[in-house]
């Protein structure tokens, strides 16, 4: 599936990956492959995701909002915590 993390200055990354868990405001969650269509807002916390070569990163975010939809999952947060 497709991720994109977008802040308001800048587009963080764009790639195929396996699976991504998000800091969903009501608490953690994961988005699969074929995960059902979803939007949700995010609290700030961690953004885990692991490409399609297997690698795992890890990134801080603000909070912001997640929308996935057939197989892409589009994150719009306020900013990348360094």
């Amino acid at each position: 599936m497709k991720l994109e993390i977008l802040t308001p200055e800048q587009q963080f990354f764009r790639g195929e990956v396996r699976s991504v868990t998000l800091p969903g405001a009501m608490g953690s969650f994961e988005a699969l492959e074929n995960h059902a269509p979803i939007i949700s807002a995010l609290a700030s916390g961690v953004v885990k995701y692991v490409t399609a070569e297997g690698a795992q990163t890890v990134v801080e975010v603000g909070s912001g909002f997640v929308e996935v939809s057939n197989n892409v999952v589009n994150v719009c947060v306020e900013e990348i915590k360094r």
